[in-house]
């Protein structure tokens, strides 16, 4: 750490300066890749198929070009999952180089969190040096939430991999008003829209900003460099938009969460401004009681409740890691497993934000350390107040997109305050930093306070001291002492997100809402699957398996929702049917459904312990290991039913056997 910071102490220059390397900045580099790395990796098969639904998409896209395309569910295209297909591109094509497993799957999210590091680090140690560089990119390594979604399959790692590539680019673009590293800012913007849509262009206002305010070139000229990148983000978004609207719709898979299956729609409502704004059709606890419970009993947030479930158990529910388990309002990102995911260092990065701006006030418009300061701040400002505020399907995990601005800020602000230690402003910004660090780390561990009680009194006494030392030991003869305390001051700050992240490295995570830190915590929000792993894990039923595999129809056979479908095509690796998809979609209607079964196409339908006889012993179990006890009311008013006309003509057409625990119907007879 000495070695970091002591190459540094260097008046701040008016623009970035690109010293020699060193043996050690090398060193450094290579120690912080190859050891995220190695820590992302290691084990990374643990978590198993992690998110099934997104796993069995990965293996459709392994086996059939459209389905990876279009990011489909089953390899003969029914049906895509709810989100754009870039996550799926890379974990589809990688089991179809590598053949489809866990590691072939996880091995690429890892990489990514590799590759997002280094472009956090390229783009601070352009402005502040490498030391500054350094420390960014630990922090961005050493965040629970990256430890935890760069090591799982949903598309948030790409997603933000791809923002941390629009971010490096603008910063690469801001230093000489370059035309190019814009136009590139825009397709890695685009791409980003590919991997989650909106969420991925949240970013956008930031870069923008800092780009007309900071780059070296003619207000003329920065307004047309801007209209290119927002040209580069269309063409390289709208080029498979325009794909879906032209493949005719009869010959590719519905588009999951669209009431048209149409993309657009889904991303202006379902995966959009609807569920930004809390005017969702569906999705979670509310989609399932609107759909079953209509009528019935109290109401939660506009939504009936099935008899015998109240307002306070809803409640209970959502604050332990259901759908939209955090209030809206600024204190989200502090508090619940949110916290507990991405706000060790946020109290810091926002101190450091400011005083950044501060140091850097008198400096000219072009500066570069405040344009950096701009995108980063700008990002988690506009990107922060956004998820705070989102009205509903709010998972902790979504908090990813803003660990790139808040560890880039905390770079950025060691650095600057670390130059300027002889200063006041120096010392006060050093001490803050720690103290907001350290200080709101020990918070954090005290809501966990049966964990490790050791670490947060250590972490807590080595902020206090270090705080105290770097603000009250000013002076050339005392600089080493200074130097040490800044380095103790640095582990204090870093140390509580390190062990909660070291602690998420070492556990099993699966399910559509995994969570951070040690197993059997009693922070609210425990438990290691969250909502969504209910419909997802399979009791083994090799009996099952073996049937399904010995089909020949185009689907070996049609089950309730697309969770339900990823499992057994995961068990029995054949293509599944989801009826309603993932969300309750409108496909296929009945009369679709019958002409599937007259043309022979699926040979089964699937009730039983994959439907809802698993799902609730699922909820069972959840709800023991949360030390809840599972009512048949609370079990099941989380479960949709869009279908059931489908259900209810195969129960009255098709004679019925069991398979293990599970109820099959056989449709193969069927003539119409």
């Amino acid at each position: 750490m000495t070695a970091i910071l002591e190459p540094l102490a260097i008046e701040p220059e008016p623009v970035a300066v690109h010293p020699r390397k060193h043996i050690w900045e090398r060193v450094g580099l290579v120690v912080l890749l190859v050891g995220t790395a190695v820590a992302y990796l290691w084990n990374i098969t643990i978590n198993g198929m992690a998110n099934g639904f997104y796993a069995g998409a990965a293996w459709a896209g392994s086996k059939n070009w459209e389905a990876l395309l279009f990011g489909s569910v089953d390899p003969s295209n029914f049906i895509t999952v709810d989100k754009p297909p870039v996550s799926q591109w890379v974990m589809g094509l990688s089991g179809k180089i590598f053949g489809f497993s866990s590691a072939s799957m996880l091995v690429p999210e890892a990489l990514m969190a590799v590759a997002a590091v280094a472009l956090l680090y390229g783009a601070v140690a352009r402005v502040s040096g490498r030391g500054a560089g350094l420390l960014a990119g630990t922090a961005l390594a050493i965040l629970p939430v990256a430890a935890l979604m760069f090591r799982f399959n949903n598309p948030d790692a790409a997603m933000v991999l791809l923002m941390m590539a629009a971010a490096y680019c603008t910063i690469r673009a801001i230093e000489k008003g370059s035309v190019w590293w814009v136009a590139l800012t825009g397709v890695a913007l685009g791409f980003a829209f590919l991997a989650k849509m909106l969420e991925g262009l949240m970013v956008m206002p930031a870069l923008a900003i800092a780009y007309l305010i900071a780059a070296p070139i003619a207000l003329s000229k920065r307004i047309q460099h801007t209209i290119v990148a927002l040209v580069a983000t269309v063409v390289s978004s709208g080029w498979y938009v325009l794909l879906t609207i032209l493949w005719p719709a009869s010959s590719r898979p519905y588009m999951a969460g669209s009431t048209d299956n149409s993309f657009m729609n889904l991303v202006i409502g379902y995966n959009g401004l609807s569920r930004i704004l809390g005017r969702n059709r569906g999705g979670g606890a509310g989609q399932a009681m609107g759909q079953n419970f209509r009528g019935a009993g109290q109401t939660f947030q506009g939504v009936q409740l099935p008899p015998g479930v109240t307002q306070q158990q809803v409640q209970q529910f959502m604050q332990r890691g259901g759908f939209g388990s955090q209030s809206a309002g600024l204190g989200r990102l502090f508090n619940g497993e949110v916290g507990f995911e991405i706000s060790w260092l946020l109290p810091a990065a926002l101190v450091a934000f400011v005083l950044v701006l501060v140091a850097r006030r008198s400096f000219p418009r072009t500066d570069l350390v405040r344009a950096a300061a701009l995108v980063f701040g700008l990002w988690l400002i506009v990107d922060g107040l956004v998820l705070s505020f989102m009205k509903q399907l709010t998972h902790a995990y979504y908090t990813l997109a803003i660990g790139p601005a808040i560890a880039g800020l905390v770079g950025l602000g060691i650095h600057e305050m670390w130059v300027r230690r002889q200063e006041l402003l120096g010392r006060i910004g050093n001490a803050s930093i720690i103290l907001a660090a350290g200080g709101w780390g020990f918070v954090l561990l005290q809501r966990n306070s049966t964990w490790l009680p050791e670490v947060r009194w250590a972490i807590l006494i080595a902020t206090v001291v270090a705080a105290a030392g770097v603000f009250v030991v000013p002076g050339t003869p005392l600089r080493r002492f200074t130097t040490v305390f800044v380095i103790i001051g640095v582990l204090a700050g870093f140390g509580g997100s390190t062990a909660y992240a070291v602690a998420t490295l070492g556990q099993a995570h699966t399910g559509g809402s995994p969570t951070v830190g040690p197993a059997r915590s009693e922070r609210a929000g425990g438990g290691r699957g969250g909502f969504g792993s209910f419909d997802e894990q399979t009791s083994a039923n090799p009996q099952l398996d073996a049937m399904l595999q010995a089909t020949h129809t185009k689907w070996a056979a049609a089950i309730d929702r697309s969770s339900a479908a990823a499992a057994l095509e995961l068990s029995s690796r054949t293509a599944i049917m989801a009826i309603g998809g993932f969300n309750n979609d409108p496909v296929p209607t009945l009369a679709q459904f019958k002409q599937y079964v007259k043309d022979h196409q699926i040979t089964y339908y699937i009730v039983g312990n994959q439907g809802e006889g698993r799902a609730t012993a699922n909820r069972e179990t959840a709800g023991r290991n949360r030390g809840q006890r599972a009512t048949p009311a609370t079990s099941g008013f989380m479960r949709g039913g869009g279908h059931a006309d489908i259900t209810a003509w195969v129960e009255a057409t098709f004679p019925k056997k069991t398979v293990g625990n599970t109820t099959v119907y056989d449709l193969s007879n069927y003539s119409g």
